[in-house]
């Protein structure tokens, strides 16, 4: 794992490549759950002081209240939620199996319970220090639950090329090379005329024409590229839990 990635196989045999999420960037998704708690908790609390409850009723919601922000609250919205709370939705992180497939109910609830053994003895200690020993950064839930926090996999953007006559190649170019005539033609309309036609210029060797005409026929290998990238199969992209299920 030198790219710091795990190349998992789900039983389809879809290969996910999965990058496992470090202290610093969990640390912060469990700042900003925290955080919305804390609101929401507020704000619950001082609509049921105001209700006028009786203190024995307005105690027992309190206490429920409590339960749900603490224990069902990361819960839920992980189930639910392909594995993300909404401070984990933030900062682009999610909660898999050690398989790569989405966590149910008895992860969620595994990871969650042990929650309290790694915050001792204060602030997750004891997290913190499983974490920094697994190269997975697994904390003491996680080792339970058999799960993982990975960042979540960026959706492919979509090309935006000028349009041109699909042409196909004179002749076969690596794969590379075909990813820099798109890159090319993409970003032209970005690029200064004289650096652009000066590029176009060095394609003459494949488009047989220089300057503005050069220019053009790229613009047609391009379009012809985008096409036989458009006619093959789509590569596996997208949230984890989508490509598993």
């Amino acid at each position: 794992m030198l790219d710091g990635r795990l190349h998992l196989q789900t039983p389809e045999g879809i290969t996910l490549p999965l990058t496992p999420a470090g202290p610093p960037k969990r640390a912060l998704a469990w700042l900003v759950d925290f955080l919305l708690r804390l609101m929401a908790g507020g704000i619950l609390l001082l609509l049921i002081s105001l209700v006028g409850f009786s203190g024995e009723v307005r105690t027992g919601l309190w206490l429920l209240l409590l339960f749900l922000l603490l224990w069902a609250y990361p819960v839920l919205f992980e189930v639910y939620g392909a594995g993300m709370t909404p401070g984990k939705r933030l900062v682009g992180v999610q909660v898999v199996r050690d398989n790569g497939l989405p966590i149910g109910w008895r992860e969620g609830l595994l990871r969650n319970l042990l929650r309290a053994a790694d915050f001792l003895p204060m602030w997750y200690g004891l997290g913190l220090l499983t974490m920094l020993a697994d190269p997975q950064f697994r904390r003491l839930g996680d080792l339970l639950a058999g799960t993982l926090v990975v960042y979540r996999p960026q959706k492919l953007k979509e090309r935006r090329l000028p349009e041109g006559t699909p042409r196909d190649l004179p002749f076969p170019l690596k794969p590379e090379e075909q990813h820099a005539i798109l890159d090319l033609v993409e970003r032209a309309p970005r690029l200064p005329p004289a650096r652009l036609l000066e590029l176009a210029n060095l394609a003459q060797p494949l488009t047989g024409r220089a300057g503005n005409a050069s220019l053009e026929r790229l613009r047609d290998y391009a379009a012809g590229l985008a096409g036989q990238q458009a006619a093959a199969p789509p590569p596996s992209t997208g949230t984890i839990s989508d490509t598993a299920r």
